[in-house]
């Protein structure tokens, strides 16, 4: 059975920077997309960015492009998400994800991930 366990979220000023990580258990994701969404208070879950195993493609939400910036190391089975230049408007909860039928591609709809964190709490003060 497959885990997939975020941290490095809490408190942080506007301007500020954080760093995500998501490491899995259970199974390798070394040629698996790994992705990062986010759910705000009220508001439905979205994508924000990925990777792909394959190629080292990435992808994210055109509001956090140029802030954010995703990785993985595989050796770890871990992904990264360093968010900087935060914003209140960034808060939410985080949630990695894994996509066990791309390699080489990402999809932004969450639907096509199987695999879930629990989700780490960022709140971004003004």
């Amino acid at each position: 059975q497959a885990h997939m366990v975020e941290s490095g979220g809490g408190l942080v000023q506007a301007g500020g920077s954080l760093r995500l990580s998501c490491a899995a258990s259970g199974r390798t994701f070394e040629k698996e997309t790994l992705g990062w969404f986010r759910q705000a208070p009220g508001k439905e879950r979205e994508f924000v960015a990925a990777v792909t195993g394959k190629n080292s493609v990435v992808k994210y939400a055109d509001d956090v492009k140029g802030r954010f910036i995703i990785s993985r190391d595989n050796v770890e089975n871990t992904v990264y998400l360093q968010m900087n230049s935060l914003k209140p408007e960034d808060t939410a909860v985080y949630y990695c994800a894994a996509d066990p039928g791309r390699y080489y591609t990402i999809s932004s709809d969450q639907a096509q991930y199987d695999y879930w964190g629990q989700g780490t709490q960022v709140t971004v003060s003004s």
